[in-house]
């Protein structure tokens, strides 16, 4: 019999973690854009030395919440504090389950009085529409979710494109699209600019480290608007950065953007699971890497394994609180960049070029993640399991691999550890994983953010834990 949700579906697996090791989904794609519009070294370099225009239309899903409960939703489901969040400012959202684990993260926008935008991946906009359906609210809710992941030669159509334009001569060129002088609003504010006779919507960012701004509007200006950007941004070197490059700027920025969500067990969340389709992200989505465990629950992660303590404030209600209090933050594991050894990333991909000798896992540049969720066992000199390392790449800037961990909480920076690269017993059968050896590569546990500039030029908060 076919399952008609999740909860069915995971019924009828003898291993959770099996299943979703084995998912055939592939890995997490940014589909539509293209993948380079130079080449993703140049794309990158941009970002820190000139100007780049991010394209964020197709990616992630929009959920629009309306309505006199609309702020309650969301305050009851976040770990974040709603004190002094007003119309026209944004938030990193987070929440969390009644247990204490982190379910997925994104922007909220508020917009109007009663109208809120989250834009983000799928796991925390599917239990917020899960709450506003069953929690009594008084809310509407409307989803624009994400383009599909290989359209076959369909259009694609969203109800708005959004754009970034970042990097340190950003601001010259947004000077120059508006016309005159723009206020540098504080981080994550809101307001207007004018750009080729349009009036769009701006949010103040930092994306590379230099003041920045998230902008969006109609989808059917999205090409007038575009052109307008690039034709500004000529003078200042600016570039369009295209759908290959654009995930690796994490890696410098500090933001781990796919942890499991923690929803696959607990009785507490048996209607949320019930809910969840068997094709939503939840059901179909893969875990990648070295880690492996029967139980899924040692997968989920809470606040402060993925830098998001800061954000935890006990002044309100919300699902996971009773959980969090319990929690000593000081014990637990911490964010962090992992620094790899060159040399040991040479020895990966000149097995490509020997057909006699081992086959390591490929190291794809400059994103090497092959699965929606990545989990690999970082060890000691001992071979203990000191952490798990969560996003890979390489960022032509830093002329390093790199990936975002969490580690022991007494780990401190300098410490040469070891992250385990490949899957167990030449692999799993996902679409992505081919016939492989492991191999341990050294790896200095750096900071977050790992690119000085970001380091020095952001907010203090979540990506730096200061």
């Amino acid at each position: 019999m076919s399952a008609t949700n999740l909860d069915q579906l995971l019924a009828q697996q003898s291993s959770i973690v099996d299943m979703l090791r084995n998912s055939q989904l592939g890995a997490y794609v940014y589909p539509v854009v293209a993948p380079e519009f130079s080449n993703w070294r140049s794309e990158q370099w941009a970002w820190q030395h000139s100007a780049v225009l991010f394209d964020q239309s197709h990616h992630m899903v929009n959920l629009y919440i309306r309505g006199r409960d609309a702020a309650k939703l969301l305050s009851d489901t976040m770990i974040n504090s709603s004190k002094g969040w007003t119309v026209n400012k944004a938030k990193q959202y987070v929440p969390t389950t009644p247990y204490g684990h982190v379910i997925g993260d994104g922007i909220i926008f508020w917009e109007e009085a009663e109208s809120f935008t989250y834009v983000g991946r799928a796991p925390a906009s599917n239990w917020l529409r899960y709450h506003a359906a069953t929690g009594g609210y008084d809310v509407e809710i409307e989803l624009d979710d994400r383009s599909p992941m290989r359209l076959m030669g369909k259009p694609a159509h969203r109800k708005e494109w959004r754009f970034q334009i970042q990097g340190p001569q950003a601001w010259n060129v947004i000077e120059k699209l508006h016309g005159r002088p723009l206020e540098q609003l504080k981080f994550f504010n809101m307001s207007t600019m004018h750009i080729a006779g349009h009036t769009v919507r701006t949010l103040r960012h930092g994306m590379s480290g230099a003041p920045g701004l998230e902008i969006w509007g109609p989808y059917d200006t999205q090409e007038e608007i575009r052109a307008a950007i690039l034709e500004a941004g000529k003078e200042f070197g600016l570039i369009a950065c295209g759908s290959r490059a654009y995930p690796s700027n994490t890696l410098e920025s500090g933001w781990i953007p796919s942890p499991l969500p923690a929803i696959y067990t607990g009785e507490k969340l048996k209607g949320f699971r019930e809910w969840l389709g068997p094709d939503s992200y939840e059901a179909t989505g893969s875990i990648g890497g070295s880690f492996v465990s029967k139980s899924i629950e040692d997968y989920y992660l809470n606040p402060w394994e993925l830098g998001y303590g800061p954000f935890v404030k006990f002044d309100h209600d919300f699902h996971g609180r009773e959980a969090l209090e319990a929690i000593d933050p000081a014990q637990q594991r911490k964010k962090v960049t992992l620094a790899w050894n060159p040399e040991d990333l040479a020895k990966i991909w000149a097995s490509l070029f020997n057909p006699d000798g081992e086959q390591y896992k490929f190291f794809d540049v400059p994103l090497a993640n092959y699965a929606s969720s990545n989990y690999d066992r970082v060890v000691d000199a001992g071979g203990k399991t000191v952490g798990l390392s969560m996003f890979t790449g390489y960022s032509y800037n830093e002329k390093q691999g790199l990936s975002l961990a969490t580690v022991d909480p007494e780990i401190p920076f300098g410490t040469e550890l070891r992250v385990v690269w490949g899957e167990e017993n030449g692999g799993t059968r996902k679409t992505t994983v081919e016939p492989h050896k492991q191999i341990e590569v050294r790896a200095i546990v750096s900071p977050v953010p790992y690119s000085r500039v970001a380091r020095e030029t952001y907010q203090g908060g979540w990506r730096t834990g200061r």
